[in-house]
């Protein structure tokens, strides 16, 4: 279960540091909510966006956000340590947990397959874990640098 998280965490602070990153320098034309007369080049960077973000997009971001840790994502059978499913509207679930975790079956994010060579797999694997992990310490380096000095 650990590793897991581990493996979804540093996944989600890998797309999150670009992210970051990303809007210093380009930024999408048009709107962002053409209800509110809001563009995207009217967004700035970094926290500061927080301030812009209209309600119901942030209502969307955390519902989205939710459905996902509650559903595990994937269907899939969900067990912790051999303790049996997880009960409850609200339960914290991963696909995964039964097998390989954070192996959902589908292949990289670069669409060019499945690696089948268990040592290749192994290699990818622990780049993955220190990538993330790095950009885990990296997008924490950045919010924080970014609450103190007001600068992303």
């Amino acid at each position: 279960r650990r590793r897991a998280v581990e493996i979804k965490h540093g996944r989600i602070s890998m797309y999150a540091t670009i992210g970051y990153i990303v809007p210093e320098y380009f930024k999408f034309p048009g709107y962002l909510s053409p209800s509110q007369g809001l563009q995207f080049s009217d967004v700035p960077n970094g926290l500061a966006a927080l301030s812009k973000l209209p309600v119901l997009g942030g209502a969307q971001i955390i519902a989205f956000a939710g459905l996902i840790e509650t559903t595990g994502f994937f269907q899939a059978k969900s067990t912790t340590d051999g303790r049996g499913p997880r009960e409850g509207a609200f339960s914290m679930k991963d696909s995964t947990e039964a097998a390989e975790p954070g192996n959902y079956g589908v292949g990289f994010p670069n669409f060019l397959g499945k690696v089948e060579d268990p040592e290749a797999r192994k290699t990818k694997l622990a780049a993955e874990l220190a990538n993330g992990r790095l950009a885990m310490m990296a997008i924490i380096g950045m919010f924080f640098q970014d609450g103190l000095t007001g600068s992303a």
